[in-house]
């Protein structure tokens, strides 16, 4: 019977045995749902020392959760070697903000990589704006300009590996390192690749942020995300959430383990499907640029075969003299994928992006590029067949020039 996973295990072990060390494993193989709001004592004893032990696993009350959200922390924080444990929240965002929260305050500045995730950018430029951070972005590509974003003030560096949309990776460790020598707390959004394909903290950060969302999720039918970290700031991310009243559902909780279980074998298809596809797209004429570190000649790709033990199946391209009419003639004419936003489900997607109004430090269109080489294309591959996947943008480039 399984009594939970153990870290010297391999990752795909681990993410099958993770969270299975609750008594719950002597007789089923997945967490009871336990749906309760109100947790009982026997006795006021009882309640009074219950209030002196705040961590998974001691029944206080529904928003602190029970066994079935427990168990998903405690798989989440076996992946994540260094972790001391995992906080869940209710959407990525809400992951990226509160981490954000727990460990900022009014004068403090915020680096943040110019290649985040929108959402990212407007919690920067909003939410802890607002409340007094000041941010700062900075090209993750560029080391001496980076380290000439510090100051005194600065208390927490936002990374991002590969970067939103373009799919640069960076030095992450390097600049992890940076930021360490100088006193400040480094954050990662890891969700492209997760803890089973980037080891974040192994790799210097001090914070991991996942959106359960995509991948661990993986059937675009949750909303989640959690941050993992080591003692002292795990601690802090968990008072930050408590105190905002972050809270998932056991009903998520339970889906989310479900997809963990399986994540292994989808991202290895997803990968290989991404990478057929990607190397199709670089022989085509319509093609200006393919964003996929995981082909050869991308920025970056020694740094993912040197730092990543797997990908996905997001990856991005530019067309090549095209308009934004000729790439939403393009992308209505898929059968196959969706149009719409979030990936890592089981489903392929397609979403127009233009980079040029969201960029602060780093230039788009690159150096080099033509000037009409700025239409770009982000695709998240499912689980369909590849070869018809490719089928399906073949047609796709036809019919965009037939317009």
């Amino acid at each position: 019977m399984a009594k939970g996973g153990h870290k010297s295990h391999s990752p795909v072990t681990r993410l099958v045995t993770g969270g299975r060390s609750g008594d719950f494993a002597e007789h089923v193989v997945n967490p009871p749902v336990w749906r309760a709001s109100t947790h009982l004592y026997p006795d006021c004893a009882a309640l009074r020392e219950g209030v002196k032990d705040n961590a998974d696993g001691r029944f206080f009350y529904g928003r602190r959760g029970a066994p079935t959200q427990w168990a998903l922390c405690e798989a989440l924080t076996e992946m994540e070697p260094g972790a001391s444990g995992t906080v869940l929240y209710p959407s990525g965002v809400a992951a990226l903000v509160g981490a954000l929260l727990a460990v900022l305050k009014a004068g403090d500045v915020l680096l943040v990589t110019d290649n985040a995730y929108d959402p990212t950018r407007g919690a920067a430029m909003g939410i802890l704006k607002r409340f007094g951070v000041e941010h700062r972005f900075f090209d993750p590509l560029d080391h001496a300009a980076y380290e000439q974003a510090f100051c005194e003030r600065t208390k927490a560096v936002m990374l991002e590996n590969p970067g939103s949309l373009t799919m640069e990776i960076c030095d992450i460790p390097a600049l992890a390192h940076i930021a360490r020598e100088k006193g400040v707390v480094s954050l990662v959004d890891n969700t492209w690749a997760t803890s089973f394909g980037f080891p974040a903290l192994e790799h210097g950060c001090d914070i991991a942020i996942t959106a359960l969302t995509k991948h661990v999720g993986g059937h675009s039918d949750l909303m989640m995300g959690a941050a993992s970290a080591g003692e002292r700031w795990y601690r802090r991310l968990r008072q930050t959430a408590q105190q905002l009243g972050h809270v998932v559902s056991p009903d998520d909780a339970a889906l989310a383990l479900r997809g963990l279980r399986t994540m292994g074998l989808r991202l290895e298809r997803e990968t290989a499907s991404a990478l057929a596809l990607a190397q199709w797209l670089e022989a085509r004429s319509e093609v200006a640029h393919v964003l996929c570190p995981m082909l050869p000649g991308s920025i970056g790709h020694d740094l993912w075969q040197r730092d990543f033990t797997g990908g996905c199946g997001l990856f991005s391209f530019v067309l090549k003299d095209r308009d934004d009419a000729a790439r939403c003639r393009l992308i209505d004419a898929l059968k196959l994928f969706g149009i719409g936003y979030s990936w890592g489900g089981f489903e392929s997607l397609a979403l127009p992006f233009d980079v040029e109004p969201v960029r602060a430090r780093m230039p788009w269109p690159k150096d080099g590029w033509g000037v009409e080489d700025r239409y770009g294309i982000r695709l998240s591959i499912g689980l369909e067949d590849p070869a018809d996947l490719i089928a399906d943008l073949e047609q796709a480039f036809a019919a965009m020039d037939q317009g």
